[in-house]
C-alpha cells in the first residue's frame, strides 16, 4: 500500500484534506436549488463508499509495503472493526447535523462553528487517546487557541448579519445544530484510530487495519447507520414538511452525481488524513485538516455571497477571522516539525 514518507509531504496533503473537508458542502449548496439536504445526504454518503473501494483497491492494494486491502480486511480483529464502526457512527449523527445547520445558516457559519468546535475538542481528544512523541504541546495548543478565536469573531459576524438579514429564529436553530455537530464529530477521528494501527503502516499489529482498510468499513458504516439516522430526519426533519424515500428516486441524474462527488471529495480529504496521521502524528493531522472551516467560510463569503449586504463590521470580524485561522494553521504545523 502506498504509505507517506515525510513529515513535510504529509502536511502538504494535510492541507488537501483541508481543502476537500471544506469543499464538499458546496456540492450541497448546488444540489440545494432543488433537493432536500435529507435527500442529497443520501447521494453523499454512497459517493464516499464508491470511492472508499477505489482508493482500497489502488493506493491500499499497491507497492510492497504495508498490508494490501484485501489482505488487510481479511485478518481484521472483530475488535478494530467495531471501533471503526462506532466512529462512522458519531460521524454520521454529526455530519447530518452539520448538513442541517449548512441548510440553514449557510457554509460561513456552519463550518467556522461546527468543524472549529470539533477542532478543538477533536485534537484534546487525540493527544489524550493517542499521544505523538515529538510533537509540541505548548505551540499546538497556542494554534488551536488562535483557531478558537478565530471561531468567536465568526460567531460575532453572524449574529450582527443574523438581525438584519435572516430570520433569527432559523439563524439560531443553525448556530445550535453547529455546535452539536461540532462536539459530537470531535470523537470519531479517536474512536477510528483505536481500529488503525497509525504507530506502523509498514508492519501494522495484527487484527489492526490499515487507514484503507479502516476507511472502507467507515463508509460502510457510514452508510448502513443512515438507514436509521437520515430516516430519521427525513421523517422529523429540522426545517420543512417530512421527505420520502419515493422522492429520492425521482432526482435527476447530474442532481445524484453532485451529491455523489460531495461524498467523494469527502472520502479523498479523509483519506489523506489517515494515512498522514502515522507520520504527523493523530493530533496534528486531525488539527491540520480541521482548517477546513477557513476554506467554507471564503467559499461562503466570496462564492456564495452569504455576508452580501453586511455592515462594514462584519467585514472586519470576517477578515480577522481569516488571519487568526491562517496563524493558528502555521503554529500547528510548525508544532509537528521535527
Amino acid at each position: 500500500m502506498y504509505i507517506v514518507g515525510s513529515y513535510a509531504l504529509a502536511v502538504i496533503f494535510c492541507f488537501v484534506t483541508m481543502l476537500c473537508w471544506g469543499s464538499w458542502g458546496n456540492t450541497q449548496k448546488l444540489a440545494a436549488k432543488s433537493w432536500r439536504y435529507e435527500l442529497f445526504y443520501w447521494d453523499y454518503v454512497i459517493g464516499m463508499v464508491i470511492f472508499s473501494l477505489i482508493v482500497a483497491f489502488t493506493a491500499g492494494s499497491m507497492g510492497a509495503e504495508g498490508r494490501p486491502f484485501i489482505q488487510d480486511l481479511c485478518q481484521a480483529g472483530w475488535g478494530s472493526i467495531g471501533w471503526v464502526l462506532l466512529g462512522s457512527v458519531v460521524f454520521n449523527i454529526s455530519n447530518i447535523l452539520l448538513s442541517a445547520s449548512t441548510s440553514i445558516a449557510g457554509m460561513s457559519v456552519a463550518f467556522p462553528l461546527g468543524v472549529g468546535l470539533a477542532l478543538v475538542m477533536g485534537v484534546l481528544n487525540n493527544i489524550f487517546f493517542h499521544p505523538t512523541a515529538g510533537v509540541k504541546t505548548g505551540l499546538l495548543w497556542l494554534g488551536v487557541a488562535l483557531i478558537v478565536a478565530a471561531i468567536v469573531c465568526n460567531g460575532i459576524a453572524s449574529g450582527k448579519v443574523s438581525n438584519e438579514q435572516r430570520d433569527p429564529a432559523q439563524n439560531r436553530k443553525g448556530i445550535i445544530l453547529a455546535v452539536l455537530a461540532g462536539i459530537i464529530m470531535s470523537f470519531f477521528s479517536a474512536l477510528v484510530y483505536n481500529g488503525v494501527d497509525i504507530n506502523n503502516f509498514r508492519s501494522p499489529a495484527a487484527g489492526m487495519l490499515t487507514p484503507y482498510t479502516g476507511m472502507v468499513i467507515f463508509t460502510v458504516g457510514v452508510f448502513l447507520s443512515n438507514f436509521i439516522i437520515n430516516t430519521i430526519v427525513m421523517k422529523k426533519p429540522f426545517v420543512g414538511e417530512p421527505v420520502s424515500y419515493s422522492e429520492y428516486f425521482k432526482g435527476n441524474g447530474k442532481t445524484h452525481l453532485v451529491g455523489m462527488l460531495g461524498g467523494a471529495i469527502w472520502c479523498l480529504g479523509t483519506v489523506l488524513n489517515y494515512i498522514c496521521a502515522g507520520t504527523a502524528g493523530a493530533a496534528v493531522s486531525y488539527a491540520l485538516g480541521q482548517g477546513a472551516p477557513m476554506v467554507a467560510a471564503i467559499w461562503g463569503v466570496f462564492i456564495w455571497k452569504e455576508f452580501k449586504g453586511a455592515k462594514k463590521g462584519v467585514y472586519g470580524l470576517l477578515a480577522a477571522m481569516f488571519c487568526l485561522f491562517v496563524a493558528g494553521l502555521a503554529l500547528i504545523i510548525i508544532s509537528g516539525g521535527n
